[in-house]
Order: structure tokens, then sequence, then C-alpha cells
């Protein structure tokens, strides 16, 4: 079992429902899954740079990427329907876990200037979506080889729609929330 997975199990489940005032362990909000989406702009047509990013985001994720083509062509960008425009990986079950452990303790801490993540990034359902500037700051990508700095969005899936229960959620398993008056 992964070890945070292990933390929301044994720490944060009982946390919860004693903070919040839950009767029902079922009421405890679940990770559903983490999607990760990347472009690939302007390196569309260099091949070589896009396997190489495809490789690192097979590694950094776990699992190969699904390519994500153009639903309709835009002359003022060179894209056709159907080019591929960006990456997709949909995590779920322990890849999900052992990724959200590597975010939070390992490439977050490792991100130039870090202050903290901002608390107003949940959308209307819950999920929590953060952007990521430069792919390198995961320790399974060697910035030595990278043929390209590429940006991310991360987005973590809820099954609640509270999102004050959703933004416990993620302090407690320790998303590392900017302080406030910062």
């Amino acid at each position: 079992m992964n070890r945070l997975k292990k933390i929301y199990n044994e720490k944060v489940v009982p946390s919860l429902m004693k903070k919040q005032k839950l009767s029902n362990v079922m009421e405890v909000p679940r990770l559903q899954k983490i999607c990760i989406n990347t472009g690939v702009g302007q390196f569309r047509e260099n091949r070589e740079a896009m396997e190489s990013f495809v490789a690192e985001l097979t590694n950094l994720a776990g699992q190969r990427p699904y390519p994500r083509p153009a639903k309709k062509s835009e002359a003022g960008f060179k894209i056709r329907k159907g080019d591929v425009v960006g990456y997709s990986v949909t995590l779920r079950g322990e890849r999900m876990w052992a990724f959200l452990d590597k975010l939070i303790n390992v490439a977050l801490p490792r991100v130039r200037d870090f202050r903290g993540l901002s608390e107003e990034a949940f959308d209307q359902s819950g999920n929590y979506s953060l952007g990521i500037r430069e792919h390198v700051i995961f320790p399974e990508v060697n910035p030595n080889t990278v043929k390209g700095i590429r940006s991310m969005q991360i987005t973590i899936v809820t099954n609640s729609k509270d999102v004050n229960l959703n933004k416990e959620l993620l302090k407690e398993l320790g998303m590392p929330f900017r302080k406030e008056g910062r």
C-alpha cells in the first residue's frame, strides 16, 4: 500500500470525521483520479522532442499518455484538424496515490521561489487544479537531457462537491497551500 494512501486511511479519515462532525465514513471525500494535461506547443514539428517528452511523461505518470488531436483547423496556429496538440494522462488507484505523494513531497518543494499553492483554484464541482510551468521539477526528468521545457495542468478529482471539505482533505494530505497573509 502506498505511503500517502496509508496516511489517508489511518489519519485523514478519522481526523476529517471528527473535525467536520461526519457521522458516516462514506461522507469523507475520496480521491477519484488525477488528470495530467499538457500541450505540445512549438515542439509539434520536432518529432524527436515529441517522442522524448512522451517518454518523460510516461516515466513521471507511470503510464503512457494518450494524444489529444485538434478538434478543428486553425490557420493562425498552423494546425489542421486531427493534428496532435497535446497529451493527457488519467491516473487512478495506486498510480494516482504514488503520483500525488511525489507531487506533494518531491516536486513542489523543488519549485523555485515556491510560496505555496492558491486555495482559490477549486472549481464548482470541488476539484482542485494547479499548473506547473516546468516539468523538470519531477525527479524522473533529467534536466540535462530534456529537449524542451513543457508546462502541465494537474487536476485532482474527488467524489465530493463540497469545496471546504475537499480543501481540508488536501490540507490533511499535506498539500502546501499558501499561508494566510502572504
